[in-house]
């Protein structure tokens, strides 16, 4: 494995492109906007630059991490070892997409998605080879946080998940190994904390800023579950819960009034610049 395509250059693709060259990967970037390609490669650079002027990278390391990045069409992305889609959480968006990117993929090629909620087997069922998809669940931002949530449908290669657990390594995350159940581990944990702290907030039990601090000194989390919404995206989680409340019968996920209201006000979090706080 040398090449790594990554598909979607927002949020999540841009850091995955950039932990990829960081290791040592030759990557190509692209996305539906040639604009969105622009936006992610400056990312990847301020990161770097950022990380150099901090001493936590070394100047060689970032060179080296750009010179092997490249913004490239999807037939180029099709053409590498690992293909890892970060397109929005859309069943059918992330099924055609690999529908088409299977066309001209090699046969050892591995499709990744980077879904927190979606079923991996749901994204492979149309596929000539269910075999080499696999879930890499990724988080924001990649090039600091160190776990990478793999997940197993019933239908994925043993050999694929070999491959893509000396990848984690190699970009160095902590990889836990999660079977293809609805939330996997991480989302079904998270998301039912977000929306029980949404409810509390919705029936003026404390503050965000204090039903954080509960949960970041109290249990030390490092972030709290109400910044953690909003930097995830108010709307992202929103659809996260309406999927889990549906697939796990359990209304705990079920998104409160209060989000909804946000939602529907434009209020998504740090990207507006408004969620349950000011960014």
């Amino acid at each position: 494995m040398q090449r790594i395509g990554v598909i979607g250059a927002g949020t999540m693709g841009h850091g995955i492109a950039q932990v990829s060259a960081m290791a040592g990967y030759t990557v190509v970037l692209t996305d539906a906007d040639p604009a969105a390609v622009d936006r992610g490669l400056g990312k990847v650079r301020a990161n770097l630059d950022k990380g150099v002027e901090k001493g936590k990278v070394a100047a060689a390391l970032r060179d080296g991490a750009l010179a092997a990045l490249s913004a490239g069409d999807l037939a180029a992305v099709a053409a590498c070892d690992l293909i890892i889609e970060a397109v929005p959480e859309k069943l059918d968006l992330k099924q055609r997409i690999f529908a088409e990117v299977e066309r001209s993929a090699p046969a050892h090629a591995i499709f990744a998605t980077n879904t927190s909620s979606l079923s991996v087997a749901a994204i492979a069922g149309g596929l000539a080879d269910p075999g080499r998809v696999i879930g890499t669940h990724f988080f924001n931002p990649v090039h600091i946080m160190a776990l990478l949530e793999v997940i197993v449908a019933d239908t994925t290669r043993h050999d694929v998940l070999a491959a893509v657990q000396r990848y984690g390594e190699r970009i160095g995350k902590d990889v836990i190994v999660v079977k293809d159940a609805p939330g996997f581990a991480t989302s079904r944990l998270g998301v039912c904390l977000g929306m029980e702290a949404i409810r509390m907030v919705e029936q003026g039990v404390a503050s965000p800023q204090d039903i954080d601090k509960a949960m970041e000194l109290g249990y030390r989390h490092p972030v709290g579950p109400l910044k953690l919404t909003d930097m995830v995206g108010l709307d992202v989680r929103m659809h996260i819960g309406e999927y889990l409340a549906g697939a796990l019968g359990n209304p705990a996920f079920e998104p409160p009034q209060l989000m909804r209201d946000m939602v529907a006000r434009g209020e998504l979090g740090k990207k507006s610049g408004k969620g349950f706080y000011t960014w």
